[in-house]
Formats: C-alpha cells, sequence, structure tokens
C-alpha cells in the first residue's frame, strides 16, 4: 500500500479490522439459554437492505414462473402458523416484533425454506407435501428459520468472510482501495442460499426454533420427527440447505432434549 511500510501493514490491517468489529449480543437467552456474542463488521441495516433487494428478486422470478403462492389454502395454514411464531419473537427481541414479517409459499419440489434478515421467509411447496407435513411440523421448520433471521446469522457470516479475505472489503474502504458492501449483495445471497449454516449456527436455530414453536402453541418434539422425515427422503442425511458436520444421532438427541425443556411452554400455550 502506498504510503503504509510493508513491515507495519499487517498491524494496520489489524488495526482496521478491529475498528470495523463490533461485539454485539443480538437476542436475548430465552429458556434454552442461546447467549453467545458475536462479532460483527457490517451493519444490520445494510444486510437488511441487500436481503431485501434479493428477496424481491426471488419473488420476481417465481413470479414470472407463475411458481409463487400457487395454492391459495396452503398459503393461508403457513401464514397462520408463521404469524404465531413471528408473534412469540419479543421474548427473544422485543424490536423483531416491528419488522416487517413476510411469508410466501414457493412451488418447487425441492426440499427447502428460508428467512433473510429482517423477516422475509418463503417455503417450497415440495417441502411440505413431499414429508407430507403436520402444522406442528411446519412450525419446527420455520421457527428454525427465524431463529437464524433473530440470530442474525447472515450478517454473522458475511463479517467472517471479510475476516477470512484478511480483511480485503474493510481495509481497502480504509485505505483507498475499494468500498466495503461493494459485493454484500452477493456475499448475502451466499451465506443465505449456497452454502450450509456451520453447526453453531444451526444448534442455536435449533434450539430457539422449538422454544418459539413451543410458545405458538405447537408441540416441540415434532422437530424429532421432522428431521427423521429429513433424512429419510435424503438417503440419510439431511438436505444441503440443513446439513451440518455432527452426526443425525447427535443432532437428534440435542433436538429431543431441549424440545423436552419446553414442553412446559407449550403446555401452557395449549392451555
Amino acid at each position: 500500500m502506498k504510503g503504509i511500510p510493508r513491515l507495519l501493514f499487517p498491524a494496520v490491517l489489524a488495526a482496521t479490522i478491529a475498528v470495523g468489529c463490533q461485539t454485539v449480543q443480538t437476542t436475548g437467552a430465552g429458556v434454552v439459554g442461546v447467549d453467545r456474542t458475536q462479532m460483527m463488521m457490517v451493519s444490520a441495516q445494510e444486510v437488511e437492505q441487500a436481503s431485501a433487494k434479493q428477496y424481491q428478486q426471488i419473488m420476481a422470478d417465481a413470479r414470472a414462473k407463475n411458481a409463487l403462492n400457487r395454492n391459495a389454502a396452503q398459503v393461508r395454514r403457513v401464514r397462520s402458523i408463521t404469524a404465531r411464531l413471528t408473534a412469540q419473537t419479543g421474548h427473544f427481541r422485543p424490536d423483531a416484533l416491528r419488522w416487517q414479517w413476510e411469508t410466501n409459499v414457493i412451488g418447487s419440489n425441492d426440499l427447502n425454506a428460508w428467512c433473510m434478515a429482517g423477516g422475509k421467509m418463503a417455503i417450497n411447496s415440495g417441502l411440505i407435501e413431499r414429508l407430507r407435513l403436520t402444522d406442528d411440523e411446519i412450525a419446527a421448520v420455520m421457527g428454525h428459520e427465524i431463529a437464524h433471521a433473530l440470530r442474525e446469522h447472515a450478517r454473522e457470516r458475511v463479517s467472517k468472510s471479510m475476516v477470512t479475505g484478511l480483511g480485503v472489503s474493510v481495509a481497502g474502504a480504509l485505505l483507498g482501495v475499494g468500498a466495503v458492501g461493494q459485493d454484500l449483495m452477493s456475499k448475502v445471497a451466499q451465506v443465505s442460499f449456497e452454502l450450509p449454516n456451520s453447526r453453531e449456527h444451526e444448534t442455536e436455530a435449533d434450539r430457539m426454533g422449538v422454544e418459539l414453536a413451543a410458545r405458538a402453541g405447537y408441540d416441540p418434539r415434532a422437530a424429532v420427527s421432522l428431521w427423521n422425515k429429513m433424512a429419510a427422503n435424503s438417503s440419510g442425511s439431511p438436505p444441503q440447505w440443513l446439513s451440518t458436520h455432527p452426526s443425525h444421532a447427535n443432532r437428534l438427541r440435542d433436538l429431543s432434549d431441549y424440545a423436552n425443556r419446553v414442553v412446559p411452554l407449550y403446555q401452557q400455550a395449549r392451555r
């Protein structure tokens, strides 16, 4: 870099990354105890704006293919379930109650569902139909995806990508060789739809998801039956969007443990 001695550049880069980082607690711990702090290098607003643009493109593509919300009864069913789930998000972060939540169903045979930063979500019709999901199991799917959004996992993964890339985006902005966020939309798309979540993120979404479901009056133990259906329809392993490094058995044990912990919340909600 012009004007920066080569020997000093690592220190300058480290300082640049440190300036760009902030430690945040995106959610409350809830009954399930998710209380990990997270390092962020990009603002929530930037990620939400990039996610909104990506979401608009996906909806436009689905509409052009006549694949958006084709089954009115199915759409009503999914939206009713997600409305009950999002009404419980305040237990983890009160600001989420003000998010512009939106739910759609995309006509696709793929086993997939997602919730982007800021609360825009979708589920594929194939996931509902091929696995013959119950309402409790749909709540397990969408509770898991909503948890990813509440924890701002996409923002965290984009931030980690910047660090892994030696802080190129942040350093470039401060040292005059680029701009932070110039490829943010593509990064958000990649971490949202292409790359599997880390086990740490999946565990947090599993645990928070069962609590959201229980508080909304859905049986949290349905997460276990959902996972078994996933594995049975994916040659013994989950699809890429739910893929993780630990074994199927280990994840089932963790899901079962945390689902049972929040059964009292489910019973209270049912009453």
